[in-house]
């Protein structure tokens, strides 16, 4: 029975579960592949660090060559992240006629089209399963699963930290900063979290994303992002009380081959599926011309679920080489980008104004939406016993976005409106 070798570009958290499952799962993968599979080599920093695996000390190594240009090595696995000297390492390795498989979503969200297309040349694998969601095989499920459909729409949950601080200040009432910081004390949340609640982290996943679902080359600057620092309990609660959860939601779209992405904050229905992704997890959800609607749900992070992908990678890179057929099922990108304008972008906005208490605001709020030809689905006027502004309440229709930066102008300026205090899309 042939064997492949495999060289590893880091051991944490990731690269350790890695190394559990291809050693503990010898059988199985053997049953799968028809081949044996060997970690070769380990890139680490420090040679002498104790591990919480057994791993003979003469596979480890400091010297990235060692792997990177290495004859006997096949694949190489890289889970060390960051963009340089990740970048440069992945480029020689396919330059040597290795196969990739990685997790770095920045590194595959930034320079991906690059890879792949360098990869197509030397005919390599680059698969990157792990890089959004996790356990969730949202990859191959958009390269293959839908395959034979045409997606119209793709809309997730797909970072784990800022889920838990809404989903904890949603069932305790609690503010975004006490939340936040629990958060970075469990582990959740970085001690600068500004990636995960800017909603930097989740663009780029949303990138990969609809770069994969659109078959086209979306940039992160294609993203609109907005993240959840803002995000109050008074949001919250009132959001609730008219039957919406509030979930930072990546969203891409396609009109007549139009597309537009963004993350953001978003009022989402209780009954749609996503309201319910509590805490950590992550969930996507795909809308296809043919199938419908679907969901994927799962860990969008940890050990186990995210090398269980890595390792799903892997096997799909053997299988690949045993029948011959590796650097073939590269995705490329083959359809033009057409960004969708403001006037095109159309959602329903929900608006929590503080206007001076008074006789005729309301018909001078309402007019401006009847100047912009926003139609209102609702409005609510909320007594709050701490603030002697009166707190109105507003959801739309569906209104593009040109418009809807229009009312919001003319709002900033408007002598009644003390303050616009939120603005979310609507959805579900």
């Amino acid at each position: 029975m042939m064997t492949i070798k495999v060289g590893l570009l880091g051991l944490g958290t990731v690269g350790t579960g890695v190394v559990r499952i291809v050693e503990g799962h010898q059988e199985d993968l053997k049953r799968q592949t028809g081949t044996g599979l060997v970690i070769e080599k380990v890139l680490v920093q420090d040679l002498t660090k104790n591990r919480s695996i057994a791993l003979d000390r003469g596979k480890l190594t400091n010297r990235p060559e060692d792997i990177i240009s290495n004859p006997e090595i096949d694949v190489v696995i890289e889970v060390m992240g960051g963009i340089e000297p990740t970048k440069g390492f992945i480029l020689q390795a396919i330059e040597n006629g290795k196969h990739i498989v990685t997790a770095n979503k920045d590194l595959m969200a930034m320079h991906g089209p690059e890879i792949m297309a360098r990869a197509a040349e030397k005919g390599c694998d680059v698969f990157y399963e792990a890089s959004v969601a996790g356990g969730i095989p949202i990859i191959r499920t958009l390269i293959e699963g839908f395959s034979s459909d045409r997606i119209t729409k793709i809309m997730g949950i797909v970072n784990g930290t800022t889920n838990y601080i809404l989903t904890k200040m949603s069932k305790e009432g609690a503010d975004y900063g006490e939340v936040l910081r629990e958060a970075q004390q469990l582990g959740y949340a970085e001690a600068d979290p500004t990636s995960d609640v800017e909603g930097l982290d989740a663009a780029r996943k949303m990138t990969i994303l609809a770069t994969l679902g659109f078959r086209t080359d979306v940039t992160l600057s294609d993203v609109s992002v907005k993240g959840i620092s803002r995000v109050s309990k008074e949001d919250i609660a009132y959001g609730k009380r008219l039957g919406y959860e509030v979930k930072l939601l990546g969203i891409a779209e396609r009109v007549d081959d139009q597309i537009s992405v963004s993350v953001q904050p978003t009022m989402i229905k209780k009954s749609h599926p996503l309201a319910s992704v509590n805490g950590v997890y992550n969930a996507v959800y795909v809308y296809g011309e043919a199938v419908g609607e679907t969901m994927f749900y799962g860990p969008g992070a940890g050990e186990m679920p995210t090398a269980t992908s890595i390792v799903a990678d892997l096997v799909a890179v053997v299988k690949n080489h045993r029948l011959g057929v590796n650097g073939r099922t590269v995705n490329i990108a083959y359809n033009e980008k057409k960004l969708q304008t403001d006037e095109q972008i159309t959602s329903k906005y929900y608006i929590l104004l503080h206007v001076a208490d008074k006789a005729g605001v309301l018909a001078k709020i309402t007019q401006v939406f009847a100047d912009n030809e926003v139609s209102l689905e609702s409005v609510n006027q909320q007594p709050n016993p701490v603030n002697p502004m009166a707190e109105i309440i507003i959801i739309t229709h569906q209104a593009n976005q040109a418009s809807m930066k229009r009312v919001l102008k003319v709002f900033d300026e408007l002598e009644v409106v003390q303050e616009i205090k939120s603005v979310y899309r609507v959805e579900g």
